[in-house]
C-alpha cells in the first residue's frame, strides 16, 4: 500500500469523476520531438514518478511518458469508466494489487505472461503471485508494504511507561500498547492512547482480524462468500469499537490528519507505513522510534502487505512501448529503485529491495535503528495479503462503511451481520 491507500469505491459517475476523466496528459501520438508519447495514469503525485520516467526516457530516447494524476478516491472510478470505453489514451496505469482479479476478469489487463519467467526471477515471490491471476501474469509489481508502531519515546518516559523493543522477538501485544497508552493519557497529557493511520480501511484493519486467525473475510471455492461473522471478526471489531468508544483514539478526525496528532506530540503511539520514516526524519520536537506492529496476546503476529503493480491497457495505443516501460520500472534494479527515490516506499524488485534495506540500515538513526531488519522480518514472517477475489472492490467498499459505523458507535456484531447480507446481495450479481 502506497502512502495513499485510500483508493476504493464502486463506479458512481459523479461530477468529480467527470472532471478527472477530462484530464490531459494521457493522449497518444507523438510530441514535437517526434517521440512516441505513452499515457500513464495513477494517483500518486507527479514528483513520485518523475525519476522513473526520466530514467526510462534516457534509456529509450524515442519514447516520452505523459503522466496524469487522479485523486486516490477517484482512481478506481476513472479506470472503470475509461477502460470500459477501450480508451487508447491510457497505455499504462497503476493497479491496486487486490484488484488484479477483478481487472483481469473484465479484460482490463494485458496478459504479460511472455515475461513471466523474467518476472519470477526478478521480483519478491509474493509480489509475483499477487500480480498474477488464474496462472497468468497480469501486471508487474512496483512496490510492497508493511507497517510499524511509531512511539513517542519522550512521552512514554515522562509517563513512567516502558518503551517497546525494536526486536520482533520482543514484539508488544495490543494489550501492552493500550496499557502504556492509557498511562500516557493519565500522566503525560496525551489526548489519545493510540492512533491508526489506516482508519476504516481494510488494509489497516485486516491485521487485527488476522492476529486472531479469523480469516480474510472472504471464503468459498469462488471467493465470493462473506465470512465476517465468526467469533474472531466480532472480537476484533469489538476491540476496534472500544478503542474509540473509550476515548483511546479520537473520533471525528480524518485519517490523513492523524499523523499530525502524533508529530504534534499528542499521542504516544501511531501505527503507520514506512512512508512515515521519511516524513518523521526531520522531527525534533521529541524522540521517536519505529518498532514492530503489535498483536493480540492470545493471537499471532500479523502485519499488512500488498501495494501497487502497473498494468498495460489492452486498448493501449502503444502496447510495445508500454510493456517496455513497466518492465523497466519493475524488472530492472535501477528502474525499480527510481520509483522510491522521492517517497520511502518499499521496492518489489528483489535486488532493489535488498539495496533499499541495506541503505535503510546504513543510514539509520537512533529513531530508525532496526527499521530495515523489522521490514525484512515482517515481509518474510508476518505479512498477510489482502484476499484474492473478483469481488474485492465491492468487499472493500462495504467493509469500509462498516468499519466507519463501528468506529462511530454501531454495535459490532449487528453491523457485521448487515455488511454480510449486503455482500451476499452484491456478489450474487458476479456469480
Amino acid at each position: 500500500m502506497s502512502g495513499a491507500l485510500s483508493r476504493r469505491r464502486l463506479l458512481t459517475g459523479g461530477a468529480g469523476i467527470a472532471a478527472a476523466v477530462g484530464l490531459s496528459g494521457c493522449a497518444g501520438g507523438s510530441d514535437p520531438r517526434g517521440r512516441t508519447v505513452l499515457g500513464f495514469l495513477g494517483s500518486e503525485a507527479a514528483a513520485t514518478f518523475q525519476p522513473v520516467i526520466d530514467g526510462f526516457e534516457r534509456a529509450n530516447p524515442g519514447i516520452a511518458v505523459a503522466y496524469t494524476t487522479v485523486p486516490a478516491d477517484q482512481l478506481n472510478d476513472v479506470l472503470q469508466l475509461r477502460l470500459s470505453a477501450a480508451d487508447s489514451a491510457i497505455d499504462v496505469y497503476t493497479v491496486d494489487q487486490p484488484r488484479v482479479p477483478a481487472l483481469s476478469a473484465r479484460g482490463f489487463l494485458t496478459d504479460l505472461d511472455p515475461v513471466a519467467g523474467r518476472a519470477r526471477d526478478a521480483v519478491l515471490p509474493e509480489q509475483f503471485e499477487i500480480s498474477s491471476w488464474e496462472g497468468r501474469l497480469r501486471s508487474l509489481p512496483i512496490w510492497t508494504s508493511t507497517q510499524y508502531l511509531f512511539c513517542n519515546v519522550d512521552m512514554l518516559r515522562k509517563a513512567g511507561a516502558e518503551v517497546p523493543a525494536a526486536d520482533p522477538a520482543e514484539r508488544w501485544t495490543w494489550e501492552q500498547t493500550l496499557g502504556a497508552g492509557r498511562r500516557a493519557q493519565e500522566r503525560a497529557g496525551a489526548s489519545a492512547a493510540l492512533l491508526l493511520e489506516q482508519t476504516d480501511l481494510y488494509y489497516g484493519i485486516q491485521p487485527l482480524v488476522a492476529s486472531l486467525e479469523a480469516g480474510s473475510g472472504i471464503t468459498g471455492p469462488d471467493m465470493l462468500t462473506p465470512d465476517i461473522r465468526n467469533d474472531g471478526w466480532v472480537r476484533a471489531m469489538t476491540w476496534y469499537h472500544d478503542l474509540f468508544a473509550n476515548g483511546l483514539s479520537p473520533r471525528g478526525i480524518e485519517s490523513t490528519q492523524l499523523v499530525t496528532l502524533f508529530t504534534d506530540g499528542k499521542a504516544p503511539f501511531f501505527v503507520g507505513g514506512p512512508w512515515n520514516l521519511g516524513a518523521f526524519a526531520g522531527l525534533d520536537a521529541f524522540q521517536w522510534r519505529a518498532v514492530p506492529q503489535p498483536y493480540f496476546a492470545d493471537g499471532v503476529p500479523a502485519t499488512p502487505t500488498d501495494s501497487w503493480s502497473w498494468g498495460v491497457n489492452p486498448a493501449a495505443a502503444h502496447p510495445d512501448a508500454a510493456r517496455r516501460f513497466v518492465e523497466y520500472a519493475s524488472l530492472t534494479t535501477k528502474g525499480n529503485l527510481s520509483t522510491v527515490r522521492k517517497t520511502p516506499l518499499i521496492p518489489s524488485n528483489t535486488a532493489a529491495f535488498t539495496s533499499y534495506v541495506e541503505r535503510l540500515d546504513t543510514e539509520a538513526t537512533a529513531s530508525t535503528e532496526n527499521a530495515g531488519t523489522i521490514m525484512r522480518h515482517e515481509l518474510e514472517h508476518t505479512a498477510v495479503g489482502r484476499p484474492r477475489s473478483i469481488g474485492y472492490t465491492q468487499f472493500e467498499t462495504v467493509m469500509g462503511a462498516a468499519f466507519s459505523d463501528i468506529r462511530n458507535g454501531s454495535e459490532p456484531e449487528a453491523r457485521l451481520r448487515r455488511a454480510s447480507a449486503e455482500l451476499e446481495r452484491t456478489w450474487d450479481r458476479l456469480r
